[in-house]
């Protein structure tokens, strides 16, 4: 371990959680096993190796579907306030433990100190979330067009939810979709990025000694390790109806595609090429802000990370000249000091990424007016660190057209009216999170309008970066079309069922028709 890391703490972080120099990648809840390869997970932070976890072969793959497959049996009869109530358990788990994950959040994924607590946070705020719902899985009544009938609506669980998740936040997304299926009564079975594992094996230590407390079977969470291969155990596997994917629209279409051949369902969180319109009535202040942490948090590595920046020519210069001033306040460097503002980047791959992106807008005829780069010596060892930049460029280029996973922000320039600024942001393929700053109600109205932003997530005077628990967040078109988190996400991890009850002693048939019997 690195004089850096433990300087700050990253030792004792990793032995309240359990991690060692060599996990088990493979649990379905206290019962440990791999018999796969191990896969190392270094820090972008200090370029040290943290720990090694090992991989889930085909066998450790159906010991637990096994044991999923058995506790769902137990886990869907016990009634959902109960179900609530080791959820409840669970959150207060990771209140108790919210520092040391959040800092191995930090050093395994590279984002700052703040964002791996403020992402435990949302863990615990999901726990909270889903114990109300506990009490509220409603369905619907109806009236039955034929007399002494009732009809009604009601939702059952789906069986063993399969959930992939993405590095960039390794531990969130995960308790998004497994809050809310636990309540649901599904078991989950999770295969996290093997660019992130040990964030994985904390959270299946944490969940498993809650279960183990409350004398509940093996199953219920589930751990399996390994790159897409094993993703494919789940993606090709009738025993799973659901399987949530978090991760690249590539991704995404080969998650789809495979899961629809076997008339699954899936709930896509894809990528994002998200923007911000700022008119001439915008608060330049605020605009500042918002673009700036929506561009560089988690070193442009969020889905929601703001990629596009969509100005109004009359306060163009304006705007540019003040991103400019703040870009050169930012500070970079060990994300576990909260005096840096920028971390690192996942892996030396996405720093190549991030490279080949300015390299690509500058031969599409853009503008570099903050230079990026590589950043080298001392605290800076592990080759991810990478300058914040920000280009001129226009929407048609192709490389603007696509998401890149770095600090790069897009400054693109509009005239007229909103309605061309809409042209603009609705002009890729993908439809995440946008964003309009204006002080003009009508542009905020307009925006928000049936033939405004077509993203899932459309803020006003707020930034693209981030979600609150109680909506549900997910966007349309090639980010895939799914919901997690709030409002009604949870319908999509339980089986809907209409049903019929007849309190008479005669049996009607549709459309009069008799049968003399």
């Amino acid at each position: 371990m690195s004089t850096v890391a433990t300087s700050f703490g990253i030792e004792e972080a990793l032995e309240q959680l359990g991690i060692k120099e060599v996990n088990k990648g493979t649990s379905t809840g206290n019962d440990w096993f791999s018999s796969g390869e191990e896969i190392a997970s270094y820090s972008p932070v200090d370029g040290n190796l943290i720990g090694k976890v090992t991989t889930t072969s085909k066998e450790d793959y159906e010991k637990v579907m096994q044991a999923a497959t058995s506790a769902f049996k137990t886990w869907r009869v016990m009634p959902a306030p109960q179900r609530g109530e080791v959820v409840r358990q669970f959150g207060e788990e990771l209140r108790r433990l919210k520092e040391p994950l959040g800092k191995l959040v930090s050093y395994e994924m590279g984002k700052s100190y703040q964002e791996g607590l403020g992402e435990v946070q949302e863990m615990i705020d999901i726990c909270d979330f889903a114990v109300g719902l506990s009490r509220q899985l409603h369905g619907l009544t109806m009236h039955s067009e034929r007399p002494g009938h009732r009809m009604y609506e009601q939702y059952h669980p789906l069986g063993v939810v399969g959930i992939i998740s993405a590095f960039n936040f390794p531990v969130a997304v995960w308790a998004w979709n497994t809050a809310l299926a636990w309540i649901c009564g599904d078991v989950c079975v999770w295969k996290p990025s093997e660019k992130a594992p040990l964030c994985g094996v904390a959270c299946q230590k944490i969940a498993a000694s809650v279960f183990k407390r409350n004398n509940l079977p093996e199953g219920i969470s589930c751990l399996i390790n390994g790159d897409y291969r094993v993703g494919e155990f789940m993606t090709t596997d009738k025993r799973i109806p659901l399987i949530s994917a978090t991760g690249s629209t590539r991704m995404g279409k080969i998650v789809g595609r495979t899961v629809g051949e076997r008339l699954g369902k899936s709930l896509l969180e894809l990528g994002g090429n998200n923007a911000i319109i700022v008119t001439p009535d915008a608060d330049i202040k605020m605009t500042v802000i918002g673009a700036v942490f929506g561009a560089v948090g988690t070193a442009g590595q969020r889905c929601t990370s703001t990629r596009r920046l969509i100005i109004h020519e009359s306060i163009y210069d304006k705007v540019k000249d003040a991103l400019v001033a703040a870009y050169g306040q930012l500070r970079i460097g060990n994300p576990l000091d909260e005096n840096n503002h920028v971390g690192p980047l996942i892996d030396t791959d996405a720093v190549k990424m991030y490279q080949k992106a300015l390299e690509s807008v500058v031969e599409e005829g853009g503008k570099i007016i903050v230079e990026g780069g590589v950043l080298q010596g001392e605290g800076y060892e592990s080759g991810c660190y990478v300058k914040p930049a920000i280009a001129e460029a226009k929407n048609s280029y192709s490389i603007v057209q696509h998401e890149t996973f770095a600090p790069v922000l897009y400054l693109l320039k509009y005239s007229g009216d909103v309605e061309n600024a809409l042209e603009i942001q609705n002009g890729v393929n993908q439809g995440l999170s946008s964003a309009i700053m204006t002080n003009n109600l009508r542009e905020a109205e307009r925006f928000l309008s049936h033939a405004g932003s077509d993203c899932g997530i459309a803020n006003v005077n707020i930034g693209t970066s981030g979600a609150e628990i109680g909506g549900a967040f997910g966007g349309e078109k090639e980010t895939g079309g799914g919901r997690e988190s709030g409002s009604d996400a949870w319908k999509i991890y339980m089986r809907r069922q209409t049903n019929t009850i007849n309190y008479t002693t005669e049996l009607p048939l549709a459309q009069g028709i008799k049968f003399d019997l």
